[in-house]
């Protein structure tokens, strides 16, 4: 699980495949280190990925070729920028909101536009993800939690801040560019729990139920 959060910026050295279903990616980077551990998890542009080696300047991840078909990670070019961000910890303030790294769909920039020192990004999305979205509820684009500023039919607006926008790979998107998306989780739970829920009994109260009753 993670917060959306991106905790640094890291640049894509090389990605290999290491077997019939498998391949590696190795990321220059040299702030999460810090506390990581051999099969930790780590969200790369938003996807949740193990790790199976690092050292000072770089970690190794796996990846299988069904995230391959899902992602854009097997159409980043070397040298190409990616959030990166650590697993929750049990405790840790959570300052953006629950993310698992899974990737709902593909959505495409559809316009970039800087109002004073703030953005607001525009893309489009498939209307069978729409419905997980709400004024000011929170969307992970690229693996960033964010805020959802405007709804149509076919597409989603969020305004960034300039930290945001300056700490994210968010500045380098260009006018239709592809993203990773994943929904709120809490919707998609409630979404799944709803046809499960026991159909409301007809109420014994009436009318005539109330009058004998004095009411």
């Amino acid at each position: 699980m993670f917060t959306g959060l991106i905790e640094e910026i890291g640049e894509l050295k090389s990605l290999s495949p290491i077997g019939p279903n498998q391949s590696r990616l190795t990321i220059n980077c040299h702030k999460i280190q810090d506390d990581l551990k051999l099969g930790d998890s780590v969200a790369v542009d938003g996807v949740c990925l193990t790790v199976v080696a690092y050292n000072s300047t770089e970690i190794a991840l796996e990846l299988s070729n069904e995230t391959l078909t899902v992602s854009l990670l097997g159409k980043k070019r070397m040298g190409m920028k990616l959030n990166l961000e650590r697993a929750l910890r049990m405790g840790d303030r959570l300052g953006g909101h629950l993310v698992q790294g899974h990737t709902d769909c593909l959505a495409q920039v559809l316009s970039i536009e800087k109002i004073g020192g703030f953005y607001e990004i525009e893309f489009t999305v498939d209307p069978k993800v729409q419905q997980y979205f709400v004024h000011k509820g929170s969307v992970t684009i690229n693996g960033i939690s964010l805020t959802i500023a405007s709804l149509k039919e076919t597409s989603f607006r969020v305004a960034i801040i300039p930290h945001t926008f300056q700490g994210t790979t968010l500045r380098e998107l260009n006018g239709a560019d592809w993203v990773h998306i994943e929904t709120d989780i809490v919707a998609r739970y409630i979404e799944r729990l709803l046809p499960f829920q026991e159909k409301p009994k007809d109420s014994k109260v009436t009318y005539a139920f109330l009058k004998e009753h004095g009411f």
